[in-house]
């Protein structure tokens, strides 16, 4: 969609902001773009919801910038005494899931917000020097391998009495507290994601995720790649769901330029999307059985996810980084034997998606350890963003494909799965339904794929006109978005991607506060987030 911000003076942000929640019932907050609008300074790009309608706004704010404290002390530590900061009043008492987000923009844009409980770096090392989404950030080749000194307290800003920026300290923890760190080491994070755990004895009490241990700057990196250069990076995020990405990435660069599409593109284009799905769905599975010890489940998902990988193989050439879609169609057409080996997949997976179940999904210890754990109400998944699978678990129809259709998805039919039980039981029988899904909507295309250019051929050199547009997809773990701001030049001025995982990271906490260490590696298996999807 292209987008036709919104401007509230500053003055008047926090309340605008609350009224578009509270009496227009835009409740779902997509995420925050940070960025660097030169000339006019630093600001942010909301992106709503409103859940009902399902109709989108965008609203953006310039930052305020003034001298943090009175350069002599502060509330707090006074660290930040005597340093200009950029600032903007917070929305995550509005929306939950603005915690992450906000945190987020800091880390890369040094923007504060104000009333925000903790703002700390969220990827970067706290000793980091400068904000590299900053234009004037210029890099170096400093590098330390010391120990990153974590503060155990969060800084609050906020506007004193006499109108001046002030700071204070929240500690994250007591003197009492018993801290373990689940991570970034163990293989139930499903790779380096680090989550600080307070327990009481084995009971959870607040988890506070530490991301970054993989994170290489993508967006950063795509300001100075030509368009074309930019789709290689969406393949090595959510590696599960390279299609789907890279579809967010391409769909929001043709609809700026307007390009027109064949059909054929779009039936190959949601066929080669769900085989995707199918695939990262047939991993989770497996390694929600192997997570809790069943290996004979994750063999049995393994042995069948090959033959998904072989149809999209024969066409793609990959297995893992698939490299297919690009602007303007598809790198290549079809494989001739494709359409026989697909419908071969579909006569073969229907029946076996029963075996997951059987042998794992309705085992009375996977009942035990799946049900009633990690839950999570209906409007908390809102407001906490948590889409895909795990906010359909509790009722919330956040499919972007029923909500904000693209290619073929309003051609088809097809049901939207949603659960009432709100819990890691729900999210797991989710997954299964959602297979068979893919394999009806993939059947009602398979023999209708129709002729035509499997390219629209561009000009050498890609130029996208001026302005600001998003585009999102559904992923296999929830909605991958991208925001593309174009100032008409060959490369893009900002580009910011919706990840899947980080609001599902976000969402850890609450989920698990008062269930035990055990449920934590069954919730987190659940709501099936990937590293790289994180960190970018």
């Amino acid at each position: 969609m292209k987008l036709e911000n919104l401007i509230f003076d500053f003055d008047v942000f926090a309340s605008k902001m609350a009224d578009l929640k509270d009496k227009q019932h835009f409740d779902y907050l997509i995420t925050i773009v940070g960025e660097d609008f030169g000339e006019e300074g630093l600001g942010c790009v909301y992106l709503l919801e409103n859940t009902e309608s399902h109709k989108r706004v965008s609203v953006k704010i310039l930052a305020r910038t003034q001298m943090c404290g009175d350069n002599i002390a502060s509330n707090g530590r006074g660290e930040t005494d005597g340093m200009t900061m950029s600032y903007i009043p917070t929305v995550s008492h509005l929306w939950k899931g603005a915690n992450l987000l906000e945190r987020e923009v800091y880390d890369f844009l040094g923007i504060v917000f104000l009333g925000h409980p903790d703002m700390r770096r969220l990827f970067l090392r706290n000793d980091f020097q400068g904000y590299p989404l900053r234009k004037d950030f210029k890099a170096t080749d400093a590098y330390t391998l010391e120990d990153d000194e974590e503060p155990d307290y969060g800084l609050e800003y906020f506007i004193d009495k006499n109108g001046c920026l002030q700071s204070k300290q929240n500690r994250l923890f007591t003197d009492d507290d018993y801290v373990v760190n689940i991570g970034p080491q163990h293989p139930s994070t499903h790779g380096v994601l680090r989550l600080q755990t307070v327990l009481n004895g084995e009971t959870v009490k607040r988890i506070y995720p530490h991301l970054g241990y993989i994170h290489r700057g993508i967006e950063k990196m795509w300001e100075s790649m030509t368009y074309p250069q930019t789709l290689a990076l969406t393949d090595r995020l959510n590696y599960l769901c390279a299609m789907q990405q890279r579809h967010a990435l391409v769909g929001v660069i043709e609809e700026a330029m307007g390009v027109e599409l064949t059909d054929r593109i779009k039936y190959i284009r949601t066929i080669m999307d769900e085989l995707q799905r199918l695939d990262s769905h047939l991993l989770y599975v497996g390694c929600c059985a192997q997570d809790m010890g069943a290996l004979t489940a994750f063999l049995y998902s393994m042995r069948d996810r090959e033959h998904v990988l072989n149809c999209m193989e024969e066409t793609t050439g990959g297995r893992l980084i698939q490299n297919y879609y690009r602007i303007g169609g598809l790198q290549d057409d079809i494989d001739p034997n494709f359409v026989k080996n697909v419908k071969d997949l579909i006569k073969y997976m229907k029946p076996i998606i029963q075996e997951y179940v059987d042998v794992f999904g309705d085992n009375i210890i996977t009942h035990n350890r799946f049900e009633k754990v990690g839950p999570m109400s209906k409007s908390d998944c809102i407001s906490y963003a948590v889409t895909g699978p795990a906010g359909r678990a509790s009722g919330w129809k956040n499919d972007v494909r029923k909500n904000h259709p693209y290619d073929m998805y309003d051609k088809v039919e097809w049901e939207q799965i949603t659960m009432t039980g709100c819990d890691t039981m729900d999210r797991y029988t989710c997954h299964i339904s959602e297979m068979y899904q893919s394999l009806k909507i993939i059947e009602q295309l398979i023999d209708n794929i129709p002729e035509g250019d499997f390219y629209v051929k561009q000009k050498p050199i890609i130029k996208v006109p001026e302005g600001q547009w998003y585009f999102s997809v559904e992923g296999a773990s929830g909605e991958f978005g991208v925001y593309l701001d174009s100032r008409g030049d060959k490369s893009p001025y900002r580009l910011k991607m919706r990840p899947m995982g980080l609001s599902l990271t976000g969402a850890l906490d609450p989920m698990l506060r008062g269930q035990k260490i055990a449920d934590l590696v069954a919730t987190g298996a659940a709501i099936d987030f990937v590293i790289p999807d994180i960190d970018r």
